[in-house]
């Protein structure tokens, strides 16, 4: 059971080549902030290129993460649009000798420098990864619908991921949904749950979130959803200061 808090690496500027110190300048703006709620969290989630915005990897951001907050889960996207099976092994190699937590295997969206396409599936790549015995040594997660249709992701379901990394929720209903029918046969269920915050509400309106059901209390929405799910995953990409407040109040 855990409270996991998603982060973004830093951005990258297109075109431009960064130095090591420049790149470690960058990150150590999030070590920073991951630091600040350490103590406040039981997980950070890192994202990779969300919407295709050329950022610090996800596996050198978990790197730098892990290294200095060991006790904490340090879990990790990886888009795999633009990658090949022998580059995606060698990343899920590099994350098991940095014993990240786990990674979520996801399509991700087009880069804007790259347009190209592997034709991966995230499932088949689950499956193949655990066929390969990568299974036994990291956690493979996939992502689903906050209200999926169970008849049609059966091949999610029989790629054997640890489990499922929820799309942003607003309704305790559609926890309690996905958990009643994928928590009983062994998959552990991560709802995201997007915090309510005026930086936050492009983002809302981006993803056509209703959260009008929480927005008085998130602190306590978040708790509930963790006692249905047992897990949450909490992402504020435009509002720290607000999710630290929530975080304490947890």
């Amino acid at each position: 059971m855990a409270i996991i808090y998603e982060v973004n690496p830093p951005k990258i500027p297109e075109n431009i080549n960064v130095s090591d110190d420049e790149m470690n300048s960058l990150l150590s703006k999030l070590l920073q902030r991951v630091s600040d709620i350490s103590n406040l969290c039981d997980g950070i989630h890192v994202t990779d290129s969300v919407l295709g915005t050329r950022r610090v990897s996800a596996l050198d951001a978990g790197r730098l993460l892990k290294t200095n907050h060991p006790n904490l889960q340090i879990t990790i996207s990886m888009r795999i649009r633009d990658k090949n099976m022998e580059f995606i092994k060698q990343i899920v190699e590099e994350s098991i000798e940095l014993e990240l937590d786990g990674i979520l295997v996801l399509k991700g969206d087009p880069s804007k420098e790259n347009q190209t396409d592997s034709g991966l599936i995230p499932s088949q790549v689950v499956k193949q990864l655990n066929e390969l015995g990568y299974g036994k040594k990291m956690n493979f997660f996939l992502s689903l619908p906050s209200n999926p249709n169970f008849e049609k992701i059966h091949k999610k379901i029989t790629a054997a991921p640890k489990g499922f990394m929820t799309q942003v929720i607003h309704s305790a209903q559609q926890v309690q949904r996905i958990s009643d029918k994928l928590r009983p046969v062994g998959f552990r269920i991560i709802p995201c749950i997007l915090l309510p915050t005026e930086k936050n509400e492009n983002s809302a309106k981006f993803l056509e979130l209703d959260w009008s059901g929480y927005k008085e209390n998130p602190a306590k929405f978040i708790k509930q959803i963790h006692s249905i799910a047992g897990d949450v995953l909490i992402t504020s990409p435009n509002d720290f200061t607000f999710a630290k407040e929530t975080l304490k109040k947890i």
